[in-house]
């Protein structure tokens, strides 16, 4: 019996595997996503424009399902950044692992499964069949970072985000900074969709990493900057500069190690933080030295480089001790 588990589990990540590309061709061939598209982008009514003087679009880990069942602690410390983004519009209703930016229960063929995971997820959190969902949608961050079909796959989800700004209340061609937050997998995904969002919105982009998992990805070249947060004690995030040959210090002239040496991407530990379990960037309860929560650090963090590029109408000038490592 468990032996056909074993096969049944390896067969279903080989189907995974062999499908994550082909999802974005049959968008890109237009075989499917015309029933999700989104609102019109194109904001004429000034009656709808929001007033916010920057846009910060949140981009969850793998652990999402659809852009509103996500893990708790990402639950749980939303609100405690947007309670202090002064100025800033939040946004939180993109899925940024599916080429059309909706959730996987939205999918036509496999909903009953991901509404299964979900189920199971809600119930036992430690059970084995929610990792399928982390398989799933880390095999499409891998799309996004792979140069063949990762153009098709980001400006996908490019184009989702742009007309989640909409609904929002962002006028095109305002000219209105967006900044792009991508926690784990979403890191890369933000990075793979900054080239089509700097030339659909004409605006300065800015990605700010949370353990984020990222390549050389083209985007680095229309981001006016990349702050990248990392625990020390979070070797996830330190794949991307071991997995990605241009990320390696031996290629210096590669776009990450052309942007790391102009200071257009600034890496910096937050202390002993970890990438899951206790004492993650998100984790309220388990205090660091300083007496605050891994979680607290984590938005100062946040805050303080978006009030420091004039971001916040009234930004924190919270200070933290400030470590640039290459080797990240």
């Amino acid at each position: 019996m468990i032996t056909l588990l074993l096969i049944g589990l390896v067969l279903v990540i080989a189907l995974l595997a062999i499908s994550a590309p082909l999802e974005s061709l049959g968008w890109w061939a237009g075989w499917f996503g015309e029933d999700e598209k989104p609102p019109e982008a194109n904001q004429t009514d000034e009656r709808t424009v929001n007033p916010a003087r920057h846009f910060l679009v949140y981009l969850s880990g793998i652990g999402a399902i659809t852009d509103d069942s996500i893990p708790e602690e990402e639950i749980v410390w939303l609100p405690m950044l947007a309670s202090r983004l002064t100025g800033t519009q939040l946004i939180k209703d993109v899925f940024p692992y599916r080429v059309t930016g909706a959730g996987l229960t939205g999918q036509a063929t496999f909903a009953w499964l991901w509404r299964r995971v979900e189920h199971v997820r809600g119930e036992k959190p430690t059970a084995l069949l929610p990792n399928l969902v982390n398989i799933r949608n880390m095999l499409q961050m891998a799309v996004s970072a792979d140069p063949r079909y990762g153009p098709i796959y980001n400006l996908g989800v490019a184009q989702a985000i742009v007309a989640s700004l909409a609904r929002h209340g962002y006028r095109d061609g305002s000219g209105v900074p967006v900044t792009l937050l991508g926690w784990s997998g979403g890191g890369q995904i933000a990075l793979g969709t900054a080239t089509f969002l700097k030339r659909m919105l004409g605006a300065p982009i800015r990605v700010v990493s949370v353990g984020g998992v990222m390549s050389n990805d083209p985007g680095i070249d229309s981001l006016e900057h990349l702050y990248h947060f990392y625990g020390d004690k979070d070797p996830v995030q330190g794949l991307g500069g071991k997995v990605f040959a241009g990320r390696w210090p031996m290629f210096p002239q590669s776009r990450w190690n052309r942007a790391l040496s102009d200071g257009r991407i600034q890496m910096e530990s937050l202390g002993p933080l970890a990438h899951n379990g206790s004492g993650n960037y998100f984790d309220p309860e388990t205090l660091l030295d300083d007496g605050r929560s891994c979680a607290e650090v984590t938005v100062a963090a946040v805050t303080r480089v978006l009030n420091q590029d004039g971001l916040l109408a009234e930004g924190t000038t919270e200070s933290m001790p400030r470590l640039t490592e290459q080797s990240a």
